[in-house]
């Protein structure tokens, strides 16, 4: 009885080594709220939630991050062909819209762009829409920098946006994070934002990367005890 036991409780400790071993790898695809516009890299969301998986003891490399400051969605898709990706990863996030946005361009068109990215980026995560996670577009306009602008249609543009990413992502099957609210509550505090009033701080972004560390942990941890 008791080799039968011990020979449980190695079974269990070798799984669980095991588990804790694998390698997980992370593409994140966006914009400025990606790459972390006027934030130290470490301070952006994407290495912010790798750091909060591995305190979760998920074994993950450093972000790969395919965004830039002012993009919209065909020229994240641009980019994306450019970049000529061979490789698959663990999990990919992606936020994509507000330059859509900010630029005045349709719904029907960031619909249409929109989902080929979504499917791009189920692409890459080995075609498993459950290892995509899509994150709510902010809302620009709570902050200094819209002063004189037109707050209120700002919010209906960016809901609008958010509503139509929301069902295209849902339908996909992949993991939708509603991080907007958490924007507009902070979205006049300075410690929540950068030098520019505009982009969010280490902070703000803080905020994201704990809540996509849990999602992206509880779909891992889910998988990995069926």
């Amino acid at each position: 009885m008791l080799k039968l036991l011990l020979s449980i409780s190695l079974f269990i400790i070798n799984a669980t080594n095991k588990e804790n071993t694998h390698m997980y790898t992370y593409l994140a695809l966006g914009d400025s709220y990606t790459i972390g516009e006027q934030v130290p890299a470490r301070d952006n969301f994407p290495h912010q939630t790798v750091a909060r998986l591995r305190g979760m003891n998920m074994n993950v490399t450093d972000p790969v991050i395919i965004a830039t400051t002012g993009w919209t969605t065909d020229e994240l898709a641009t980019s994306i062909r450019e970049h000529n990706i061979t490789d698959t990863f663990s999990f990919v996030s992606l936020l994509i819209g507000v330059n859509n946005q900010y630029r005045g361009r349709s719904i029907e068109n960031y619909r249409e762009e929109y989902a080929q990215l979504l499917l791009q980026a189920i692409h890459f995560a080995g075609g498993n829409p459950r290892h995509v996670f899509v994150l709510s577009i902010p809302d620009w306009g709570v902050t200094p920098f819209a002063d004189g602008r037109d707050r209120a249609q700002i919010a209906h543009d960016i809901d609008a946006y958010n509503n139509a990413c929301m069902e295209i992502t849902t339908e996909a099957g992949a993991n939708w994070l509603e991080i907007t609210e958490s924007t507009r509550n902070n979205g006049t505090n300075p410690d929540f934002l950068a030098a520019d009033g505009l982009h969010p701080s280490g902070k703000e972004y803080g905020i994201w990367a704990q809540r996509l560390a849990r999602q992206i942990n509880g779909v891992f941890t889910q998988r990995s005890t069926r």
